[in-house]
């Protein structure tokens, strides 16, 4: 699986709790997707509006399809770099891409662990199928056409 990360990237981090690593002492495999909806979440609040101001208008962004490429592990208090990238926009639906990096603490160099993607599509709160209203779709589409 390779994905492309168009502009902008946007960067956040956050650190490895004890919570999230297994047995062996590295991160849980599905515990990365809880790092990809930090990416996101941070993305939306930075580049257009909160998933709260989202919710206030109706709609909800579930995820519908996801996949995740594992290449190295993480372990309890790395600090990690979530890169996240807007894929694709529709009036429907959305797809994001992520990388979820070793921050370069300790080495000069930040490692890859993981990269993957969500799909979301737009949905009323009784579960209907919905369009996303314009200006999130103009906005976002806006964002992933200039830099940071």
């Amino acid at each position: 699986m390779k994905l492309a990360m168009p502009e902008p990237i946007h960067c956040t981090t956050c650190r490895v709790l004890y919570g999230d690593t297994d047995a062996a002492g590295v991160v849980y495999y599905a515990n990365y997707l809880r790092y990809f909806e930090i990416g996101r979440t941070e993305y939306m609040r930075d580049l257009l509006y909160s998933y709260r101001q989202l919710e206030e208008q109706g709609l909800i962004l579930p995820v519908v399809e996801c996949g995740v490429r594992y290449r190295a592990p993480a372990r309890y208090d790395d600090l990690l770099r979530i890169e996240t990238s807007l894929a694709e926009i529709s009036s429907i639906r959305c797809r994001f891409n992520y990388r979820i990096l070793k921050s370069a603490e300790t080495s000069a160099v930040p490692i890859l662990l993981a990269h993957g993607f969500t799909v979301l599509a737009a949905i009323t709160r009784d579960g209907r199928l919905s369009r996303l209203p314009d200006d999130i779709v103009a906005g976002l589409a806006a964002a992933g056409q200039s830099s940071p």
